[in-house]
């Protein structure tokens, strides 16, 4: 990752960049990240929500709560972060040629490889005879054609793309965010409180309207209806923070944010708490019913952008605090966690296919599916990498 700097700490919010520098604390919050989704795919057979294996621990959903409520809106937004001096540097065919390239050939190549490799593996469970042949021209032709984890890809690359039509409109379009921004870096909660505010609007209707199980679905492009618009809000929100005066913002290191680091986990940890409670109330007092009433999602979605809010900047705090120079393994990981992001889900599907009908606790189960699924798929991506030219897509 990389951070624009201004020269002037007074410079307007839209200043283009001057020079462009490695990030540490980002670089570690995004590889960070990764590991969580795989951790995230790791444990879900073994909860009470997903249960695909005669193993479960209740830990693990404690886990998947809360990952499933902050990590792809926090992907969304470390990777708006550093659109708008991206498009501000480059012509618009150029931006739209390394968006493709980065983004829209490894979907491609992924959606017709990665995730049909991913699928037949539960496919199998179900069908022990069916070949592979077979199930992967129906899935292509017939469908239906999931795209597991990397429809985070193709979304990217659609708010890259309109992020750049919006920059062609106007550059100061992020100026309101960016001051916001600017104004978090002595006083968090302000910047927090906006991303509060946002999120209640573009959430909460469509989580009512939609609830929290459908899916816009179109081949191998799906996305959550509820949500949408809820990851281009993180994303934009990202791009207005990482639009001018990096380090003078809510992100800034010498900032109060890392100060505050503990605060943010006692904040993190009331809203969890209270989307516990709306779960118990969904499961013992509600009866579990396939559709739920508009007040329990009101309330449920409030605690949700609580949550995901908070813990967006408890991790960023004590990310930006840490002073450690490396290499650490985050460090190690880092130029390969997009790759791992790419290869990871039909290996820990695999995994989890193969340790099936062993009787194993679940921990057991989670702890070997996790380890190896993270080796395994750092080696394939350190292999690829090798590949003329292929490190410039992974």
């Amino acid at each position: 990752m990389t951070i624009s700097h201004t020269a002037a700490i007074g410079a307007e919010p839209h200043t283009a960049p001057k020079a462009k520098a490695r990030n540490l604390s980002l670089d570690r919050a995004r590889t960070f990240l990764t590991l969580v989704v795989l951790l995230h795919h790791a444990v879900i057979p073994y909860t009470h929500f997903g249960h695909t294996d005669p193993a479960s621990w209740a830990g693990f959903d404690v886990i998947v709560l809360a990952t499933d409520s902050f990590f792809m809106a926090m992907f969304f937004f470390l990777s708006g972060l550093f659109t708008w001096p991206g498009i501000a540097r480059k012509a618009p065919s150029v931006f739209l040629r390394d968006r493709l390239l980065r983004l829209g050939l490894p979907f491609a190549i992924a959606a017709l490889t990665v995730i049909p490799i991913a699928y037949y593996a539960i496919a199998l469970r179900h069908d022990p005879g069916l070949s592979f042949a077979s199930f992967w021209w129906k899935t292509v032709t017939v469908g239906p054609w999931p795209s597991g984890p990397i429809w985070f890809v193709w979304v990217l690359l659609a708010f890259d793309l309109t992020a750049s039509l919006l920059y062609r409109v106007s550059a100061h379009l992020v100026d309101p965010g960016n001051r916001i921004s600017l104004l978090g870096f002595a006083q968090p909660t302000v910047f927090w409180l906006m991303l509060v505010a946002v999120s209640v609007i573009v959430y909460l209707p469509p989580l009512v309207y939609f609830g929290t199980n459908k899916w816009f679905e179109f081949g191998p492009f799906s996305v959550q209806a509820s949500r949408i618009l809820l990851y281009f809000a993180y994303f934009f929100i990202g791009a207005s923070v990482g639009a001018a005066n990096f380090d003078r913002g809510i992100l800034g290191a010498e900032g109060q944010l890392p100060k505050s680091r503990w605060q943010w986990v006692i904040i993190t940890l009331i809203p969890y708490c209270l989307m516990w409670c709306m779960i118990y109330i969904k499961r013992e007092i509600l009866g579990n019913p396939d559709h739920l009433p508009s007040w329990y999602h009101v309330f449920y979605g409030t605690f949700f952008v609580l949550f995901s809010a908070s813990i967006l900047l408890a991790i960023l705090a004590f990310f930006l605090h840490s002073k450690s120079p490396g290499p650490n393994l985050l460090d190690r990981m880092q130029a390969d966690a997009y790759g791992i992001f790419l290869v990871h889900y039909p290996i820990a599907l695999w995994i989890q296919y193969a340790l099936y009908d062993y009787a194993w606790p679940a921990i057991a189960k989670a702890a070997i599916g996790f380890v190896l699924t993270v080796i395994l798929s750092w080696g394939l991506t350190a292999a690829l990498r090798k590949i003329p030219g292929a490190s410039h897509v992974l």
